[in-house]
């Protein structure tokens, strides 16, 4: 019986490293995030941003694998750019910003990862950024033990929520008006520019004129202009009735 002699493996070539852009209104703290990925099999630092609005524009232009993001920055920061830069690539926190609202906020809006400054080594950074490239959160202790607290003080409000008593006699009846609300929605929906419609967006997540002019990149006078469009097509005079409608809950 003839024995095959299996041929060697041939050695698969390393993975092209992962293209980062490092987003910090701290030279320091760029310059040395950058020395940290670049030179490196992995990871290389393809751009750098001062602010939000750099950070979407180098985006636009590089392409990057993962965008790393610091959350305060002057101009534009991190979580009013959050929304546009999440559409160009995965995005990780890098930041020392560590409140409970920042975080849930920065996840909420799409966020794969939040990184605490100080919390992680060299070598966890670039296993973190692989992750959140590879679709797979990542969050340091800091961040993690802000969101525990968060949901904690949080956890009686939701407690205290009303089930309507007559939720179980009528079921027919809750449905019905559930799908007229979500009818409603969907007509209110169907009514608005695709600008109109993500400005109503960030309207029902309770931004100001001034966040959403920093998010959308336009002036508030044209916030205003928009709403104002907004409020004669859903038939509504406040922010709130406004809200209300477009999520179906009026």
């Amino acid at each position: 019986m003839q024995h095959s002699h299996p041929w060697p493996e041939p050695c698969a070539p390393p993975p092209p490293p992962l293209r980062l852009l490092v987003a910090d209104d701290n030279p320091v703290v760029r310059a040395g995030l950058t020395a940290l990925l670049s030179g490196r099999e992995d990871t290389t630092v393809v751009a750098e941003a001062a602010d939000g609005r750099e950070a979407y524009e180098a985006a636009l232009r590089h392409r990057p694998d993962v965008i790393l993001l610091d959350v305060r920055m002057p101009g534009v920061d991190g979580i009013s750019a959050l929304p546009h830069l999440v559409r160009l690539a995965p995005v990780m926190m890098l930041t020392y910003s560590h409140e409970p609202e920042t975080v849930r906020e920065a996840l909420r809006l799409g966020a794969g990862g939040y990184l605490v400054h100080g919390e992680f080594t060299t070598e966890q950074l670039v296993r973190a950024v692989r992750d959140v490239g590879e679709g797979r959160p990542h969050v340091t202790p800091g961040a993690a033990k802000a969101l525990l607290t968060d949901l904690r003080s949080s956890a009686p409000a939701h407690a205290e929520l009303q089930v309507p008593a007559d939720l179980g006699k009528s079921p027919a009846h809750t449905l019905s008006q559930l799908q007229s609300s979500m009818e409603d929605s969907a007509r209110s929906r169907s009514r608005l520019s695709t600008r109109e419609a993500e400005i109503m967006d960030l309207i029902a997540s309770g931004m100001t004129n001034q966040q959403i002019a920093a998010a959308c990149f336009i002036s508030e006078k044209t916030v205003k202009n928009h709403i104002n469009r907004i409020f004669a097509k859903l038939q509504t005079t406040t922010r709130s009735q406004a809200a209300a409608k477009w999520l179906g809950v009026a």
